[in-house]
């Protein structure tokens, strides 16, 4: 039996935390690993709500910082399933910063996970497609198609499997 479509919006995810000094590098800024570590776990949270079973990361990718993060700052980080293949979803995701003087969040980054399912002997396995409702849902379902030929033709030029 074929599990049914699931929205996207079923799978949108939000979080939030002030920076603080454990938080920062000796610039005085948000260390780009911790940051990668929340982008991780937000992301893992919207891939559970699509696949319904535990998963894991399989890439992180287009991880740029734009901006720094300073201390006392509040980050939000938003993430929601983009595309699914069979065994693999893509899950984007984008950083806001509000730094505690300023009067509006910066962007700070965006970043492109897979993730995959696995069943209760630890095996991957199939995941319900993803239904794009909304113009921003259907540009992120498209892009997210030629973000994987690109992923796979590396692989293929690099000789990786």
């Amino acid at each position: 039996m074929e599990t049914p479509a699931r929205p996207v919006f079923l799978s949108r995810t939000e979080s939030s935390e002030i920076i603080l000094q454990s938080d920062l590098n000796h610039l005085g800024h948000l260390f780009g690993g911790r940051l990668a570590s929340i982008i991780d776990k937000t992301a893992a949270i919207s891939a559970i709500k699509h696949a319904h079973s535990a998963v894991v990361t399989v890439s992180i990718d287009s991880l740029i910082f734009r901006r720094p993060v300073r201390l006392g700052s509040i980050l939000t980080v938003k993430a929601s399933v983009n595309r699914v293949f069979n065994k693999s979803m893509e899950v984007g995701v984008s950083v806001y910063s509000l730094p505690p003087d300023g009067p509006e969040a910066e962007y700070v980054c965006n970043a492109y996970l897979t993730f995959v399912a696995l069943d209760a002997q630890g095996k991957t396995r199939e995941l319900p497609t993803v239904l794009p409702e909304t113009m921003e849902d259907k540009r992120r379902f498209a892009q997210a198609g030629i973000r994987r030929e690109n992923r796979l033709a590396l692989q293929a030029q690099l000789g990786k499997k």
